[in-house]
């Protein structure tokens, strides 16, 4: 389990038909790595995530219990061919694409659970809930489906709270200390899947 990437973004407005109140709103979730097994550079992590990222709405993102968004490198060949077939266009995503602040390898969302400790470095993290994308997650991949992909697919990668500080680089190694173990993130999100398909509930 490692590291492969520290993505950082700031709010800006973005762009798009996927929301029919909005044509422009404004929003985090342009993610760049900023640290990468090319470029490892340590960067700073304090209790509300990276220093100097960015989130539009505090209500869904961000916050001590939404720090860190974290997401499996495994899924971007899944985003790649979707988008690629949809778009019809070629698409090669670069991590922090799908808003993330860290990509990593060798941990999914079926061996995460709610409560589960991460350590990355001198750094911990503590998983606390997965992501629910919106509509801002379709205009950012400039597909109207996405976020309904993300949810049927489960590839919803999950959120940590900080539990130490410190400076983190990419190429570090994940250790997972489990945790009560009751819910996994993939277990949340087939719960979410429920729910939407029961009110139909699709931004």
């Amino acid at each position: 389990m490692k590291l492969l990437s520290i993505s950082s973004g700031k709010v800006m407005p973005l762009f798009g038909n996927h929301h029919p109140d909005y044509k422009s709103v404004p929003s985090g979730i342009r993610k760049t790595s900023i640290s990468n097994l090319e470029n490892a550079t340590k960067i700073q992590i304090g209790n509300l995530g990276i220093q100097g990222d960015e989130q539009a709405d505090l209500s869904v993102h961000g916050g001590l219990e939404k720090a860190i968004y974290v997401y499996p490198a495994e899924h971007y060949a899944f985003w790649n061919e979707l988008l690629t077939r949809e778009t019809k266009k070629p698409i090669a995503l670069q991590y922090g694409s799908l808003g993330e602040n860290f990509t990593i390898e060798g941990l999914l969302e079926t061996e995460v659970f709610v409560g589960d400790k991460l350590v990355i470095g001198e750094l911990q993290f503590a998983v606390t809930k997965l992501r629910e994308p919106c509509f801002k997650f379709n205009a950012a991949l400039g597909y109207k489906g996405a976020a309904k992909a993300m949810v049927q697919s489960g590839y919803s990668g999950w959120y940590l709270r900080v539990l130490k500080t410190g400076m983190v680089s990419a190429g570090e190694k994940i250790q997972l200390i489990p945790g009560p173990r009751d819910t996994s993130i993939a277990q949340q999100n087939r719960n979410l899947l429920a729910k939407r398909n029961q009110k139909d509930l699709w931004d």
